[in-house]
């Protein structure tokens, strides 16, 4: 694979996909790379009239996305990456830039166009390298290129056109048809590289990896040209805020040319007289990041998300109605999750509708396979009123949950968690659904092939074992908690394997079936320091010391973030 060659060099290194786009994330996934996906928050308001070559708007459009991400993560997410990628895809026919239609009849019209031509399929791409300097400033060395794909359509009868649009897969695809699925259809033949008709170009990405992490210092992809702080700025210039599908080119030729190689010292998107190096945007991030956090939440609980996904887009009116609450605190609420990147509004004829991202209608809709809502709920009702009250738990060192429940943590988790069905599924559901999202992350972040079996200790439904027999075909796993869980767990149906079996006890009283690894996630914030010394007390004498058990204690106490993370985990609380 091209990609292997570089995968030992990116081992360690925080890699970021800026894109919602499920296809770019399932063709990078499926080349073995492992990255973080952060949605960009770029608008894609370029003037494409200003661009001479359709490639070059899309090159444009993937380094804004790319170097919005690079800029954002150190406020936002408290984090600096270290490469991140940007890819924008255009469809261009007759001289016209097509991307995703904003309604069927617009579908309609792409399709019409398309049918019985050739036309090109341009997906531009840009890797932005980041470099921590001095301070707090970053160094963003931007590598970008792109790759086109010749595509034949069949001629399309007026009846093959519109089954294919009532089929909604147009909706969100570049051109208004997805090659991968029922799209292929319509198509006659492909000329080049068929993924970046799907949307990521990867044989022309390995290449890239290849030259950046493989070529001597001497090559001349490391002798790139530095410039000033323009390169944001300029997005000023070339966004007028259209959001038109189709912009006629000034031109449609192409040079010989497909990659470029920038390095800039970019610090934002301010202009020179703006640009003040006492403004500590960090901090200002930190004092507004709460109200992101509540709208999500909020949003959540009022089934906004779901609202939309029922009928795809609505109007503020409708949305408003559905969800019973008042039109102007509604529209706040909208505006709101659009800024945050959970939503978008479209113009439909003299109006403008409602509908969610890409990431939203994949994680926020409740009953979608990869869904976050039920650990969504959790952190709204349980997580936000205890750190609410952390002042009082720094200065007291002691559990606040008489101070947001008016019981003790033990008796809240116990009574609220475990008295009634419909509360103990609720919460078994959030436990779940944080668990299939980032299980696979968890189970491939450490070499456990020296290890046969495992024991999840308050593995719930087993949603996180299940990742760990998946990503280790070595490995069983058992599920220990409480019984009145066990029986529960076939509400979630999750797709078990042979190699994950259910044992029910209670990890305080009884005994703990033996095992070669022990994993416990999202267990020992729950408990009292008294309670957690019997517990891991319990651990340490199952654990017998060996060849797997000195190199994991060895790589955890060489890793301090990880236990920050616990640290931060507020147990207190």
């Amino acid at each position: 694979m091209l990609l292997n060659p570089v995968i030992s060099k990116l081992s360690g290194k925080l890699v970021v996909l800026a894109s919602a786009s499920p296809r770019r994330l399932e063709i990078l996934s499926n080349a073995g790379l492992r990255f973080e996906v952060v949605p960009s928050w770029f608008k894609e308001t370029l003037d494409k009239s200003l661009f001479k070559n359709p490639y070059d708007y899309a090159v444009e459009t993937a380094r804004q996305k790319a170097l919005e991400v690079a800029h954002r993560m150190p406020f936002k997410h408290l984090k600096t990456p270290d490469i991140v990628i940007g890819a924008d895809t255009v469809v261009t026919v007759d001289g016209l830039i097509l991307e995703k239609p904003t309604d069927k009849q617009d579908a309609y019209r792409m399709l019409s166009r398309l049918s019985g031509k050739e036309h090109s399929v341009f997906t531009g791409v840009a890797i932005v390298l980041c470099h921590d300097k001095s301070g707090s400033d970053t160094d963003f060395k931007v590598v970008d290129f792109y790759e086109e794909t010749k595509v034949k359509f069949a001629e399309l009868s007026e009846e093959m056109l519109w089954e294919y649009i009532n089929s909604g897969e147009p909706m969100d695809k570049a051109g208004g048809y997805g090659i991968q699925a029922l799209g292929g259809m319509l198509v006659e033949y492909v000329q080049g590289d068929f993924l970046n008709v799907v949307g990521f170009p990867l044989n022309h990405f390995c290449k890239q990896l290849g030259l950046i992490f493989n070529s001597p210092p001497e090559s001349p992809v490391h002798k790139v040209k530095r410039e000033s702080d323009e390169a944001w700025t300029l997005v000023n210039s070339l966004s007028e805020g259209a959001t038109k599908g189709e912009v006629e080119l000034l031109e449609n030729g192409k040079d010989g040319c497909q990659t470029s190689m920038q390095e800039q010292n970019v610090t934002g998107p301010e202009c020179p007289k703006c640009s003040r190096q006492d403004v500590p945007h960090s901090i200002i991030s930190l004092l507004d990041g709460f109200k992101a956090s509540k709208t999500l939440f909020t949003a959540s609980k009022l089934k906004v998300f779901d609202v939309l996904n029922s009928s795809k887009s609505l109007t503020l009116e409708e949305v408003a109605g559905q969800i019973n609450a008042s039109v102007l605190g509604t529209e706040r609420l909208l505006e709101a999750a659009i800024s945050i990147g959970l939503l978008e509004k479209v113009k439909q004829q003299n109006t403008s509708v409602y509908r969610n991202t890409e990431q939203a209608s994949r994680f926020l809709v409740s009953d979608s396979p990869e869904s976050l809502h039920g650990y969504i709920l959790h952190c709204n009702d349980m997580v936000w009123p205890l750190f609410s009250h952390l002042e009082n738990a720094i200065r007291d060192g002691t559990s606040q949950h008489e101070r947001a429940f008016g019981k003790k943590s033990e008796d809240v988790f116990q009574d609220g968690y475990y008295s009634k069905d419909e509360v103990k599924i609720r919460f078994m559901d959030a436990m779940h659904s944080i668990a299939r999202v980032t299980g696979k992350d968890v189970a491939t972040a450490f070499d456990l092939s020296c290890f046969k079996t495992a024991c999840d200790i308050g593995g719930c439904t087993g949603a996180m074992a299940y990742e760990f027999t998946k990503a280790h075909p070595g490995l069983s796993v058992i599920v220990f908690d409480l019984p009145q869980v066990i029986e529960m767990r076939r509400h979630f149906q999750p797709k078990y394997n042979g190699r994950v079996s259910f044992v029910a006890g209670d990890f305080f009283k009884d005994d703990l079936p033996k095992a070669d690894l022990y994993i416990l996630a999202r267990i020992l914030h729950d408990w009292s320091d008294e309670k957690l010394h019997v517990l891991l007390s319990k651990l340490s004498k199952m654990c017998s010391p060996g060849k797997c058990f000195k190199k994991y204690f060895k790589f955890l106490m060489c890793k301090p973030d990880s236990m920050i993370s616990n640290f931060l985990t507020p147990r207190t609380l």
